[in-house]
């Protein structure tokens, strides 16, 4: 309607590319440095948004749109000499930046949502990560380099001498990996899954102590389905075999049984001539990790007789 030179527009303003490209890049630099305000990292508006100053973020955002509109009207005015209609000149460009000042408002929620849900999985991740950490340690210390050396050990011996017993061994050691392993580190299972796999590694040390050994299990049925840290079981019998002696004459008897809500296992002691002072690390591990997750402490104590430790049963 503006280049009809018959129409009514037309007797009141004409179109110049000038003044419109002027237009839309003055108006795309408003868009650039009200995006850029609010969300740099750590500078301008952003402040007030991490701070939660509302006012402050609401009011500089108001300051900056008025102000844009009126210097971008003076410009326009400045540089194209219009003066008759500087009202309308106002109008327009109140119009457009407030229908800009919308549409940024709707983009700088978006990329600050897309930022909010990369920094979650960023947390996530690193979460993720330090579980797999501590759930790798856990297995190292569940499967440290004495209970390998011991039971292969063990192993070559029996190929040798009874390799039909051999395939047995083997059977059972496969069972204590893959317990260890399909169980996350920082999983509750129940009683009775703990001590299904603890017959595995029972027979393990039975092959390799022979008779000097023996574990005697009184559990009630009704405790079978309690839950407890999944390889609570195995240090502590590991514990037992790695501190005492054993022979035919003195065996190494390992007592697991229920008590008022706990279950216990005892052990006799016979410290070993050979022993080397232990760290304690294997018990305080185990009694972290029941903290963790049952929100309560093992209970361990020595008499004269007897090394016990008590496994609070959720």
């Amino acid at each position: 309607m503006a280049l009809n030179a018959d129409g009514i527009i037309a007797r009141y303003w004409q179109f110049n590319a000038w003044e419109y490209g002027f237009q839309f890049l003055y108006n795309m630099l408003f868009c650039l440095v009200l995006l850029h305000l609010n969300l740099a990292h750590d500078r301008f508006f952003s402040v007030y948004r991490q701070n939660k100053q509302w006012p402050k973020l609401y009011g500089y955002n108001a300051l900056l749109v008025i102000t844009a509109i009126t210097l971008g009207s003076l410009i326009h005015s400045a540089l194209f000499d219009i003066v008759y209609f500087q009202k309308i000149i106002v109008r327009g460009y109140f119009a457009r930046f407030s229908l800009s000042t919308m549409m940024v408002v709707v983009v700088i929620r978006l990329i600050l949502l897309i930022r909010e849900s990369r920094h979650k999985d960023l947390i996530n991740e690193q979460l993720h990560a330090a579980y797999l950490q501590a759930q790798l340690k856990l297995l190292q210390e569940q499967l440290n380099p004495h209970f390998l050396f011991n039971t292969l050990s063990s192993l070559s011996s029996i190929v040798r001498e009874n390799p039909q017993q051999a395939q047995a061994y083997i059977v059972h050691l496969s069972k204590v990996f893959r317990y260890t392993l399909i169980h996350s580190g920082n999983d509750m299972v129940t009683v009775d899954i703990e001590l299904l796999h603890l017959e595995s590694y029972t027979q393990l040390l039975t092959m390799r102590l022979g008779n000097t050994f023996q574990i005697r299990t009184n559990v009630s049925p009704d405790i079978l389905q309690k839950r407890i840290p999944h390889l609570s079981l195995q240090p502590l019998v590991e514990n037992a075999v790695k501190h005492n002696s054993s022979t035919t004459s003195r065996l190494l008897t390992i007592d697991i049984y229920d008590k008022k809500g706990w279950l216990v296992v005892q052990n006799n002691l016979q410290p070993a001539t050979s022993e080397i002072e232990g760290t304690g690390l294997g018990l305080a591990n185990l009694n972290e990790r029941f903290k963790l997750q049952a929100c309560r402490e093992i209970e361990i104590r020595q008499t004269g007789e007897y090394f016990i430790v008590q496994l609070p049963l959720l």
